[in-house]
């Protein structure tokens, strides 16, 4: 069993490194998401920044180390055996849960996280013993948790909520309206005041958060308690004069440093304090093991009071956990799609939504106007002007694709995000109220968007669908861990020679398996060969060859979509049939993307342009005809093998794939014409119509004369005219498309195309 227990702690501190890996990959969006949505600062500065207060910190830290070793459950009521599953199970599930969050892409707490899983694998260690116990029963179950620990935090979750959306509205919503959007003029009179405020505001939060609890910190201990308010009329004289100096030295506006500073406060207080979320449970495991062996005792004899005691860090371990972290910070793929999560919810314009919206986000968005409209009613029309006049914005209209690209937020809006995180996190740390950085910064983020109306009519309900998605998931954070880890040490306790190795082969699956899936689906767009692409020409003849991939993109997915659904049904392969469908309602959707750029396609062309607009609307409606037919071709092709109707006779299924390979034959044409932008060939392709519908109909014929003759099946009766029918459909809007090319193209014309200013707008 020695052996068992050094396995134990070795794959402990194996699990640590990897809870390091995607901890940091989560929670990392609280203190790079203000500086990457402004595009204040370039990015490699902003990660040298943020790596610095995250590797100081870490270096720094260890004043919370003992919430692993005994601020939730009370350690001398477990022995070295049970002390030991229950951090195994606590590390797997934590893993597992952060990597599952991470791989969808949304925020969540590392440290709600590890205290439910500290929580709920206590407990179910606590119920095993007191179901074995003859003198004690679940009622005493109290005396192993600290149960008190745990309502507080679900408190904190709640309060945090609340209040960090409402105060980051607030002073988003007084700064717009000091500063307007149009800020630079007014920076050059207050931007001394504000970025003395700020950078006050973050200053005390540095020394609070990011310091207090470290070991350095009782060294200045005596000169900070006592005396804040006077370092923090200091810090605002020196700030103020430093940021006047610095804006009439450089010409540059002091919110650049506001930001610099406030990504490394933050990036400094997260490590310095969530480090525990990662190290502590292997720290206190190995701590344990260390006493255990020590003791002599059996595994099942020795107390853990012994984690009682406060154990300082261990340098080493600090300075490599730092380490690691800062890697994680510049490698991890998923940090950046988290990150996206937050950025695009809180984004100043028009970009693509991430989330659809759901009934609770309409109620939402209904109840919030109603309140809106109520309050304009009440508030004189001249007041109400005066203040929608400071929040006007002058921006170029981008498309949806652009804005992408753009910065999501100005620096106004980067500024009081981190200055209102740090001080309310600042805050609840010198009360000592539990609450999470990720849920203070990602609420003060959308509350500051909600006061900047980055929540339009347009984008609402979506924004608001996100922010209730995630908020549930903070809350499934909870429940899950505690349910998951208690379910794990269960496992392991049932027989923990079998069951450690088991599991830890099975997470290591798990992990590769959702970093195989999200390498797959993070692939960008623009690198996708055959991603329909949005229309960016000002001229007509610019359209038709700028838009001549998106057709041989479209033609050849169709081709394939079109095959998969005969041969599908001919081989009644359900599988493939259900991937026929993903690949459709994917390909519809891009279509539909391209409709919704219609708008910002049209705003910016020229007045001499309309024929361009015109050709792009109808070819979209083609487009969207084609896709239709697709969509219904391959849905009734698998709900006839889903329902398990009877299968199609050889003939029918030899009908179809002769009309199938004729469309083959037709498709291949068409895509090579458009690849080659040969569209002289069209009209040879166009005068094939007559032969290919003259197909489909005999086959239709034939059909009629089976169905009086011999066919006895309703259902494959129905199906097959469907499949025919829609194929006509699908020729019809394909030689439509087709001519709409031949009838436009005029080869003695160049086609224009916006300058790089204009594509840069």
């Amino acid at each position: 069993m020695d052996n068992l227990y050094l396995f134990m702690l070795i794959a402990i501190t194996v699990l640590a490194v990897v809870d390091i890996v995607v901890g940091v990959s989560n929670d990392a969006v609280n203190f790079l998401n203000s500086a990457i949505g402004s595009k204040a600062i370039p990015f490699k500065t902003i990660m040298i920044v943020a790596s610095l207060g995250i590797f100081i910190g870490a270096v720094f830290s260890s004043g919370m180390m003992e919430v692993a070793r005994k601020g939730i459950f009370v350690p001398g009521e477990f022995f070295f055996d049970e002390i030991m599953i229950i951090f195994m199970a606590v590390m797997i599930t934590d893993i597992l849960l952060l990597d599952f969050f991470n791989t969808l892409g949304l925020p969540t707490s590392t440290t709600v996280s590890i205290v439910f899983n500290l929580l709920g694998a206590a407990v179910v260690m606590a119920l095993i013993k007191t179901s074995v116990s003859n003198t004690e029963t679940i009622s005493d179950i109290g005396k192993y948790i600290n149960t008190d620990k745990a309502l507080t935090i679900i408190l904190g979750i709640l309060l945090s909520v609340v209040i960090a959306f409402t105060v980051g509205a607030f002073v988003q919503w007084i700064s717009r309206l000091i500063f307007t959007f149009h800020f630079e003029t007014k920076m050059k009179h207050f931007g001394a005041f504000f970025g003395g405020f700020s950078l006050t505001a973050i200053t005390y939060f540095i020394f609070l958060k990011g310091l207090k609890g470290t070991p350095y910190y009782s060294e200045m201990k005596g000169s900070v308690e006592g005396n804040e308010i006077f370092i923090m009329l200091g810090s605002f004289v020196f700030w103020t004069l430093f940021a006047y100096a610095f804006q009439k030295l450089t010409k540059k506006s002091i919110l650049l440093i506001v930001i610099a500073v406030g990504t490394f406060g933050l990036a400094l207080a997260f490590s310095g304090n969530d480090l525990v979320n990662f190290i502590g449970v292997p720290m206190a495991a190995y701590h344990s093991y260390e006493a255990w062996i020590a003791s002599g005792l059996d595994a099942s004899a020795f107390s853990m009071g012994v984690l009682e005691k406060k154990v300082p860090a261990e340098p080493l371990l600090l300075f490599i956990s730092g380490g690691v972290m800062v890697v994680t910070l510049w490698l991890s793929k998923k940090a950046r799609t988290v990150a996206d999560t937050e950025i695009s919810l809180s984004h100043q314009g028009d970009t693509h939504e991430k989330f659809q919206p759901n009934s609770l986000s309409r109620g939402v968005v209904k109840a919030t106007t109603f309140l809106s409209d109520t309050f304009e009613a009440i508030v004189p029309s001249s007041i109400q002007g005066k203040m929608n006049v400071r929040f006007e914005k002058q921006e170029a209209l981008l498309s949806k694709e652009k804005a992408k690209d753009a910065p999501a937020f100005d620096m106004i809006r980067a500024s009081v995000n981190l200055m209102v995180a740090g001080v309310l996190i600042a805050i609840a740390t010198s009360m000592k109220l539990p609450l999470s950085t990720t849920y203070v910064t990602f609420m003060v983020a959308m509350g500051t968007s909600f006061a900047d109306r980055a929540w339009g009519r347009e984008s609402a309900v979506y924004r608001v669908a996100g922010v209730l998605n995630v908020i549930g998931g903070w809350f499934f954070t909870a429940i899950g861990a505690f349910i998951a880890s208690g379910f794990v040490a269960f496992l392991i306790h049932w027989n923990p020679s079998v069951m450690t190795p088991i599991l830890l082969l099975l997470t290591g699956l798990i992990i590769y398996r959702n970093y195989k899936a999200h390498k797959k689906t993070s692939s960008p767009k623009s690198l996708e060969e055959d991603y329909l692409k949005q229309a960016e020409s000002s001229s007509l003849q610019g359209v038709i060859h700028e838009s001549a991939s998106n057709i041989a993109s479209l033609v050849k997915r169709g081709n394939k979509i079109y095959t998969n659904a005969i041969n599908g049904l001919a081989k009644q392969d359900l599988a493939m049939l259900k991937k026929n469908k993903k690949q459709i309602i994917k390909l519809s959707d891009e279509v539909d993307e391209l409709r919704d750029n219609i708008f910002y396609f049209i705003k910016n062309l020229d007045e001499s342009s309309v024929g361009a607009s015109n050709f792009y609307i109808h070819i979209l409606g083609y487009l969207q005809d084609m896709v239709q037919s697709l969509e219904y071709i391959t849905k009734v092709s698998h709900k006839h093998v889903n329902n398990n109707h009877k299968k199609l006779k050889f003939n029918q299924i030899k009908e179809l794939k002769e009309v199938d390979e004729r469309f083959e034959t037709l498709f291949n044409n068409i895509q090579n014409a458009f690849n080659t932008q040969s569209f002289d060939e069209l009209s040879v392709i166009l005068g094939r119509k007559a032969e290919i519908t003259s197909l489909v109909t005999t086959k239709i014929q034939k059909q009629v004369e089976r169905t009086r003759t011999e066919e006895s099946s309703p259902k494959n009766t129905t199906l097959y005219f469907s499949l025919l029918l829609e194929t006509k459909d699908l020729l019809n809007a394909t030689m439509n498309l087709l001519e709409e090319y031949d009838h436009a193209h005029d080869a003695s014309v160049k086609p224009a195309t916006l300058s790089t200013e204009e594509a840069k707008a």
